[in-house]
């Protein structure tokens, strides 16, 4: 696989939730691995960053070998026989509950691309890429890299929650950016969802986005671009989403046996014989017509994306051509079909700082270059579908880094 020979380094992020992978390894991680390949070798990167979540699924011990299998595959696969330089971070501490994350962090480097450097948080300065290392111990411990779980406090409903986040630093093509591996927190109640807008857990994964963003800006080092892509768990607002899919519906409410609380939400259209238009439950999202999340790509319903617009002066993003990424049916034979567990959304996304964007909008870039777009859209990936953003990083694109041309000086290669 002859990397393309357009100028400037190539550049492949990619971001999967890859829970359902070891759910049902037999059947999905080849058909995964398979549409992976696809895209790397249509990209053809000099530098490609993985960003995977739920690394071992639900069960993590019982899962071990899986994720083992699925490392080595990567490894030595002959799709990536280029790559001869790769870090490979798994969190597998999974007895930790206080440290548990389930992030994966995978980075693979090209065969020609000479002048890479990673960051050692402890040394504070950046030192060769060479060989391949995986490493799966205690990452809290790990210089390379720096992690954090969430506190418990900030999702005291979800007592077993492994949501937070991984961030690593590297320098190529004379400029230097952080990577940052994020999982926020999930909606744990479609009917609480849609009591209010915005809804309560946007709250929650507002606050915990605010937290990252600090974190990675907050002194420590020097303040570079930075990629944040993952399972951001961004949901459309329940309540308007709701009222725009039921415009003319009538609600009933069923509460539970005791009448405390509302257990179902039916929707009903006041004539047509009163056709039941949607069924809301706990974890059930049953609306009589998929096919307004697949039309158009499902990209009506982004003006009730909104997550994001809080976070507009600190992150940005490409825009969003291809359908909601979850939560796609975790049959093998289903392709494009949704559970009826969520509505549908744009959970899997990848996001950057106004300095990273400048990386990529340079002048000097051409934007066919420049691709957004998710991963296997025809076959089942799980109940996530990756998402990728491909770009190119031109010669001299580091001036927009703040220290861009000292950071070799301070690491000579």
């Amino acid at each position: 696989m002859a990397v393309r020979t357009a100028p400037g380094t190539g550049i492949l992020l990619v971001t999967a939730n890859v829970g359902s992978l070891f759910e049902d390894p037999d059947n999905l991680q080849k058909t995964w691995l398979r549409e992976f390949y696809q895209v790397v070798q249509s990209q053809k990167p000099h530098f490609l960053a993985v960003h995977c979540q739920e690394v071992g699924g639900k069960n993590y011990e019982a899962s071990m070998s899986h994720v083992d299998s699925f490392v080595k595959e990567l490894l030595s696969s002959q799709a990536m026989r280029e790559y001869n330089r790769a870090r490979i971070y798994l969190d597998e501490n999974y007895k930790s509950q206080e440290h548990f994350t389930a992030l994966g962090s995978f980075y693979f480097i090209h065969e020609s691309l000479r002048n890479i450097q990673q960051f050692d948080f402890k040394a504070k300065k950046f030192k060769k890429v060479l060989g391949k290392e995986t490493c799966s111990e205690t990452l809290e411990s790990t210089a390379s890299l720096e992690k954090e779980k969430f506190p418990q406090d900030y999702f005291p409903e979800c007592k077993w929650s492994r949501k937070g986040f991984i961030r690593t630093r590297w320098a190529l093509a004379d400029c230097a950016f952080d990577l940052v591996n994020i999982h926020l927190f999930h909606d744990a109640s479609n009917l609480v969802a849609c009591e209010k807008s915005p809804s309560v857990y946007s709250g929650t994964r507002q606050k915990a986005l605010g937290y990252v963003l600090d974190r990675i800006t907050d002194g420590r080092f020097e303040k570079l671009p930075h990629f944040v892509f993952g399972d951001f768990n961004f949901r459309l607002d329940s309540k308007e989403v709701i009222e725009a899919l039921c415009p003319t519906a009538t609600k009933h409410m069923v509460r539970s046996a005791d009448g405390d609380e509302v257990d179902k939400l039916i929707f009903r259209e006041s004539d047509n014989d009163r056709k039941v238009v949607l069924q809301l439950e706990k974890k059930l999202f049953n609306y009589v017509n998929q096919d307004v999340f697949r039309e158009n790509n499902g990209t009506p319903l982004l003006e009730f994306d909104k997550e994001l617009s809080v976070f507009r002066d600190r992150l940005h993003e490409l825009e969003i051509s291809f359908p909601p990424s979850y939560p796609y049916s975790e049959d093998s034979s289903e392709g494009k079909q949704y559970m009826n567990t969520r509505c549908p959304a744009w959970c899997d996304r990848i996001l950057m700082s106004s300095s990273a964007r400048d990386l990529i909008f340079k002048p000097e870039n051409e934007e066919k270059h420049i691709l957004y777009d998710n991963i296997g859209p025809n076959v089942c990936m799980g109940d996530h579908k990756p998402v990728f953003l491909s770009f190119r990083i031109s010669p001299g694109a580091g001036k927009c880094c703040q220290r861009g041309e000292n950071i070799f000086r301070e690491a000579p290669l």
